[in-house]
């Protein structure tokens, strides 16, 4: 019985494990023919992508190129491009505006009450805030990233997509925390843009920048070989700039002829950071590289004259230069620097044939002299007549009053452009290096920067001695401005904003350079003559 019952029970259980085995073979291989197919067609899919994100050709859409980057790159979770959102232009204020508040934070609780945790968290998300052209809604005008971490990735991204943004004009970069090494990789992004898209506008706002950071945007101004040419407003407000940053921010100035509007407020910038940027705003010094670097350029301006006229001798091609220098003011400064090399004691001869242009700034330099006229009497009348022109532009961010704001925007503006175009056209055509010089003491000197127009260094650490540096320069500024009222090109600053810093608004340089400043401000400067108008009406 135990035989037979257990052959009988050993049949049956026989073929069970070989069932089983034979059944668990073919499923495993069933599970693993299933999870390796899927597993070899993906990763090549999804590893050729981020391995070959160079190969992207940007069509100049920058939510598709840029969303295409980021998922090449291996990156998910990335922000998206939205359109800025713009306040409603229809708000009126009412006499029931104190009951709204009330009734909207009603409504706005019980929305947020209905709205899931994702929506919320969608509406908080890093995004990138474009405002688009007018005429075609898909080209890029201005980008705004506000209130998260710019990463270097998301840097390096924007430098493949970015260039082909052919409208693109602004940047605002406002608390995106950036550090040395993201402040690097920025900085070396803007000549990319620069060679293929113009951008004019770079707001910085509340980034820690420090000294180092102002290093790195000086030199993005300007150094002895390289210059910013599209830049035409930098704010830099909000920051932890101190002297030293000041100091590099004043070298960028020397040789930039771009800029218009820089703002510097909000930072930790005291007297002598203030007296390194007024001393770029008036006559100053070359030092011994940018003396070489000058007569270098004026020796290569030279031999290329003489290629352009072969025919001409050695003293022909001297002669001509000198009749195109006093028509131009531009090949004069070859014979300067030229005389000034072989023979000093000639310099004030070859100047002071030159009357008709060059001349009139080199005679109004050595009246300045390397010392600030104390007392500069400017007669109101010809200083309103001569800001009332309009010739020099530059809009300021800030309306000091509430009067008239939208109309000062609009002007602003217009300012602004016809301002662009006349330091586009002027800074294509000379470099400051040739510039008219005036030799004194054995230096050479620069007129100084008079284009930039606009300079906020509103609360800061500025005391009555770097007070002292702004009014020189104004001062000369005004009496250059005089001079050159009749022919077009730049005079200088027409807004300089020095309030609240480390001394008394009733104190005499600050009355003074207030005095002087007024009769420039070309807005208030209409404003005074509509008003005049509508009185004589």
């Amino acid at each position: 019985m135990s035989s037979e019952s257990s052959a009988p029970g050993a049949s049956p259980r026989a073929p069970r494990p070989g069932a089983q085995k034979s059944s668990g073979a073919v499923t495993k291989k069933g599970e693993r023919a299933a999870k390796e197919k899927p597993a070899t067609a993906l990763p090549p899919v999804g590893e050729e992508e981020p391995k070959n994100p160079e190969e992207y050709q940007c069509t100049g859409v920058l939510e598709t190129d840029f969303a295409e980057l980021c998922t090449r790159s291996g990156y998910t979770d990335f922000p998206k491009v939205v359109t800025r959102p713009r306040p409603h232009p229809t708000f009126v204020p009412s006499a029931s505006m104190s009951e709204k508040p009330a009734l909207d934070d009603q409504r706005l609780s019980g929305s947020c009450s209905l709205n899931s945790l994702e929506s919320k968290y969608v509406f908080f998300r890093p995004t990138i805030q474009v405002e688009l052209e007018q005429e075609d809604n898909r080209s890029v005008k201005e980008i705004y990233i506000r209130g998260w971490k710019v990463e270097d990735r998301i840097l390096g991204i924007f430098s493949k997509c970015l260039p082909s943004l052919s409208q693109l004009q602004a940047i605002n970069l406002w608390k995106v925390g950036l550090t040395d090494k993201t402040l690097t990789t920025f900085v070396a992004l803007l000549p990319l843009c620069s060679s293929t898209l113009r951008i004019a506008h770079l707001s910085l706002r509340n980034n820690n920048i420090n000294d180092h950071g102002a290093k790195l945007l000086g030199q993005a101004l300007s150094t002895l070989h390289s210059c910013n040419r599209t830049l035409v407003s930098l704010n830099l407000g909000f920051n932890h700039i101190g002297d030293k940053g000041a100091g590099y921010i004043a070298d960028g100035l020397r040789l930039n002829r771009s800029l218009l509007w820089l703002s510097l407020a909000h930072n930790r910038i005291q007297d002598q950071g203030a007296l390194k940027l007024a001393e770029v705003l008036r006559p100053f010094p070359l030092t011994h590289t940018e003396v070489v670097e000058r007569r270098r350029l004026l020796l290569e301006r030279g031999t290329q004259e003489r290629l352009r006229s072969p025919s001409s001798s050695r003293h022909g091609d001297s002669k001509a230069e000198r009749e195109k220098s006093q028509v131009m003011g531009i090949s004069s400064m070859v014979l300067a620097d030229k005389m000034d090399k072989m023979q000093a004691m000639k310099t004030p001869k070859g100047l002071g044939k030159k009357k008709d242009k060059p001349g009139e700034m080199v005679k109004k330099e050595e009246k300045s002299g390397s010392g600030p006229s104390p007392t500069q009497g400017a007669p109101k009348k010809e200083d309103t007549t001569k800001a009332g022109k309009g010739k020099v532009t530059i809009p300021e961010q800030k309306p000091t009053k509430g009067k008239g704001t939208k109309t000062g925007n609009k002007e602003k503006r217009s300012i602004l452009l016809e301002s662009e175009q006349l330091v586009a056209e002027a800074t294509e055509v000379v470099n400051p290096l040739l510039e008219p010089v005036e030799h004194r003491d054995g230096k050479v000197f620069m007129p100084g920067n008079k284009v930039l127009l606009h300079l906020n260094l509103v609360r800061n650490s500025i005391t009555e001695m770097g007070l002292e540096g702004f009014l020189a320069a104004v001062q000369y500024q005004v009496k250059f401005s005089k001079a050159k009222s009749a022919s077009k090109g730049p005079v200088g600053l027409l807004w300089l904003s020095l309030a609240k810093n480390c001394f008394a608004p009733q104190c005499l340089a600050y009355a003074m350079i207030q005095e002087l400043m007024l009769p420039r401000d070309p807005i208030k400067a209409k404003l005074r003559e509509e008003e005049a108008m509508a009185v004589s009406t």
